[in-house]
């Protein structure tokens, strides 16, 4: 019997693969933010991010980033700069809160600027993520999002890497699913596009050079940059007021002038009638 049972209990038994520990990529990721390439990467997103939130302004701006070390948008024209790391350093800056993007220690609605530096494409949560940033961002707020393109190299270079490390060690999430997710998230996606056409190689003379898949994809000829970046803003929903509901009251009749002493005087008159067919 116990050998029967471990027999068809084993296709239910986990493969032995072990979840990535997406802390150890947080910081592979920035280690290879130092690299020609990642610095070549980082720029184009900096350039990007201030491109798509330059005319934006508000009280508070969250950056949910990968590290504290990384900022992006810190010129903008909001009274308040949060960034959100995923891990502890011994110095911080002010500013700066210490929580997994997907638990925010921040109230509802608080928020009017949300920046996702590749958080969801470093999270066992993705979903969750977007879920944490719509509760936290007010009515009307704007979210970017930022997060690696699967359909360019750059996804071919994460299919065919054994060693998941920098980029390659996310989950690379298609721009399709992720506008997917904020429409049922009550987001209004006011732009989307992708970004940076260059080859995943750590060559600084080709890093130079502007090939020919750069010059059609910033043409608008060819959606396969290696990152995408979607501005939505959250829908405002009008509250509907309850109607207030009336206990329906007893309606009491009020004599009007003339009635009071016609009614008296009839009674009189059927008074005698009808003593008399009772004898």
């Amino acid at each position: 019997m116990q050998s029967n049972r471990g027999q068809w209990q084993k296709p239910f038994r986990s493969s032995g693969r072990r979840r990535p520990d997406y802390r150890v990529s947080h910081r592979n990721l920035e280690h290879w933010f130092r690299s020609p390439l990642g610095q070549a990467l980082l720029e184009d997103q900096r350039a990007c991010v201030n491109t798509h939130v330059q005319d934006l302004g508000g009280a508070r701006q969250l950056h949910i980033a990968l590290s504290h070390r990384l900022p992006l948008a810190a010129d903008t024209d909001y009274t308040q700069h949060i960034v959100a790391t995923p891990y502890w350093h011994a110095e911080l800056p002010d500013g700066v809160v210490v929580c997994d993007p997907d638990e925010l220690p921040l109230p509802s609605a608080s928020i009017d600027l949300v920046i996702l530096h590749h958080s969801a494409d470093f999270s066992a949560w993705p979903h969750q993520v977007l879920r944490e940033s719509a509760r936290v961002l007010r009515g009307g707020g704007q979210l970017l999002v930022l997060g690696f393109n699967p359909l360019s190299s750059w996804g071919i270079r994460r299919l065919l890497s054994r060693r998941r490390r920098g980029p390659w060690g996310g989950r690379f999430l298609l721009r399709s699913r992720m506008e997917d997710w904020l429409n049922l998230l009550d987001f209004t996606v006011e732009s989307s596009g992708s970004y940076f056409f260059r080859l995943p190689l750590q060559n600084e003379r080709l890093l130079e050079r502007r090939s020919a898949l750069e010059y059609l994809g910033t043409q608008g000829m060819l959606p396969v940059g290696a990152y995408y970046c979607i501005l939505a803003s959250k829908r405002v929903c009008a509250p509907i007021a309850r109607r207030r509901l009336w206990r329906p009251g007893k309606v009491i009749p009020l004599p009007t002038p003339g009635t009071l002493g016609a009614s008296r005087q009839a009674r009189r008159q059927e008074g005698p009638g009808r003593n008399a067919e009772g004898c």
